[in-house]
């Protein structure tokens, strides 16, 4: 993992929409710096790359390169490559390490290039790419792009094209310094740049090309497009820390936002960088619209990174090292007697935010103790909870930090979720609809009920529905929408959706049937899993990895997701009951509506 390391803002261009425009006069005192590579080597990292401002303009950068290596770390340079059109010194860092570079090119021309950077820098810029090329660096062209260079981005393509080592990225412009103060004169409209960007995406193809990549616009955007995204973290940067910062901080996204009325429920909310929220603020989010037909996951594993002695009796580990540098939702600490493990999950998709919920606000966190299973299929005998620790409870950091977490041994949350829905089906009457069946999960309880209740299931997996015509039940291959198209009106007195509603591709219309469908007075019972995360050894993520198990959720809502949805689409349906998941709690949560008129 990457540790990026600003070591002062001083530049020999002038670009018109640096982000750090007020304080170009701030450099990191050498020393600074030093400590900084010492600290990102005891925090575990093996790599520590460098930024700016401009960090090849320091005088320092062949010292602090070789202290990166003699801490047995890997090297980088966030650049303009102006210095390192130079042989010589691209020789001398390569002896020290070099291996990564991401190299600022803002057009293919120096008619375009020196316009941005407002420099007579092409020449320079553009011949370290040759420099570069061939050393075996991982090696990505950036391009900012505004007003005044998006309608040239294939030049760009073809100014990389000759080098086949090379990536190039298109990243939108942030509002931040330069941008800020210069919005109005450089900001273009992201749809606007999206289309450029595919289109020189495109060309790129057609060319042979397939190494063009994008950032810093909504993937909704960029439908088709997606796996082209590209950002810190698709780099593995974990932590940087700019001048004067006390400690590293996690990479995150909190300059970006993704807005409720445009992205709630979007299937691909997890990898999606959202809009720049001065962007949002100025614009709005108008030319957003959420994905719904992209499956997605609804778990992710925590990767063991290291084991290390910890005794009970120093207190907190992370107090003692500092909180800062670990990330709230991808860092995870477990304590075991006398031992603490740090897990690490570096998934896509999941956001940043939807990372903490799970991890904080849920806890939906769990030991994955199933040693040979690709995926857990018995959560009670599966998962070994995992809960906050007693040390956390009053600790004035507790609101900012990853946690310390301890296993919870002999736990009954899983058997408690499934008689809530037990006990519901127990008191079943008259025509029950089961949307989803599976394989019947319930169906001793739904037999108990047999003379009480005309049960029927639908499922899209024709496997499925031949196990339960096996066990003479009344099923049928249909999906949730093709039987929302069909629904026979006022026809039923119960509708079961039990662990099927994130596999609605279209709640909305499945809302509609089932308040047209239901007689008054029936209910629709709706239960499933929230999302969760897994810690796990590498070798148990290596074999989920390989699974071959697909991803058939759409969405991970929780019961106030359902909720909302149904009283949206269904007003006719009135809420009698509700159970969430938080912590101390499984994952199944709950939720039963009657038709009211």
């Amino acid at each position: 993992m990457k540790a990026l390391i600003k070591v002062g803002y001083g530049c020999n261009d002038h670009c018109s929409f640096c982000h750090t425009l007020d304080v170009r006069h701030v450099d990191a005192e050498a020393a600074e710096v030093h400590a900084k590579i010492e600290r990102a080597k005891a925090l575990g990292h093996s790599m520590v790359v460098l930024s700016g401002g401009e960090p090849t303009i320091r005088p320092e950068l062949l010292a602090w390169a070789s202290h990166v290596a003699r801490l047995g770390m890997d090297f980088g340079l966030v650049t303009n490559g102006r210095m390192l059109s130079y042989p010589s010194l691209v020789d001398e860092l390569a002896r020290r390490r070099l291996r990564y570079v991401y190299l600022s090119l803002h057009g293919g021309t120096a008619k375009v290039h020196d316009l941005m950077v407002r420099s007579q820098a092409f020449e320079e810029t553009y011949g370290a790419i040759a420099v570069l090329s061939g050393r075996g660096l991982d090696f990505t062209v950036n391009c900012v792009i505004t007003r005044h260079n998006v309608e040239h981005l294939r030049g760009l393509v073809d100014a990389v094209r000759p080098y086949e080592d090379v990536r190039l990225k298109l990243s939108m412009v942030e509002p931040k310094g330069g941008g800020a103060a210069l919005f109005e004169h450089l900001m273009p409209r992201v749809s606007d740049v999206a289309a450029k960007v595919r289109d020189a995406i495109d060309y790129a193809r057609s060319l042979g090309m397939d190494r063009v990549s994008h950032g810093a616009i909504p993937l909704c955007l960029m439908r088709g497009y997606e796996d082209a995204f590209d950002d810190l973290k698709t780099h593995r940067f974990a932590t940087m820390i700019e001048v004067g910062e006390p400690d590293f901080y996690p990479v995150d996204d909190l300059n970006k936002v993704q807005p409720e009325a445009s992205c709630r429920g979007c299937s691909a909310s997890g990898p999606c960088p959202g809009l720049y929220r001065g962007y949002h603020e100025t614009f709005g989010h108008a030319e957003l619209s959420p994905i719904r037909d992209r499956p997605r996951s609804n778990s992710f594993h925590w990767v063991l990174e290291e084991t290390v002695e910890a005794p009970r009796r120093e207190g907190c580990p992370l107090l003692r090292d500092g909180v800062s540098p670990w990330d709230r939702g991808r860092h995870l600490f477990v304590r075991h007697g006398d031992r603490v493990a740090r897990f690490f999950t570096p998934t896509r998709d999941f956001s940043d935010a939807e990372l903490v919920e799970i991890k904080h606000a849920r806890g939906q966190l769990y030991v994955d103790v199933a040693r040979e299973k690709a995926a857990p299929d018995d959560f009670a005998r599966d998962l070994c909870p995992l809960e906050r620790s007693a040390v956390c409870a009053g600790c004035p950091e507790r609101a900012r930090c990853t946690g310390l977490f301890e296993p919870r041994l002999d736990d009954t949350r899983f058997a408690r979720a499934d008689a809530r829905v037990r006990a519901h089906l127990a008191r079943l009457e008259g025509d029950v609809l089961d949307v989803g069946a599976g394989h019947g999960r319930y169906l001793d309880v739904l037999a108990a009920r047999a003379g009480a209740i005309r049960y029927r299931a639908l499922d899209p997996d024709p496997a499925a529905v031949a196990a339960l015509a096996a066990r003479g039940l009344d099923a049928r291959v249909a999906s949730a929408e093709g039987w929302a198209r069909e629904a026979a009106p006022a026809s039923l007195d119960h509708v079961l959706v039990s662990r099927s509603w994130n596999h609605l591709a279209d709640p909305h219309a499945f809302a509609i049937a089932v308040e047209r469908a239901l007689r008054p007075g029936g209910e629709l019972f709706v239960a499933d899993d929230a999302a969760f995360g897994l810690a796990r050894t590498r070798a148990q993520a290596a074999r989920a990895e390989r699974s071959l198990a697909a991803l058939e959720h759409y969405r991970n809502d929780v019961a106030a997701d359902a909720a909302r949805a149904l009283a949206e689409a269904a007003p006719g349906l009135e809420e009698l009951e509700r159970h969430e998941v938080v912590p101390g709690e499984g994952t199944l949560w709950t939720l039963r509506l009657r038709k009211t008129r």
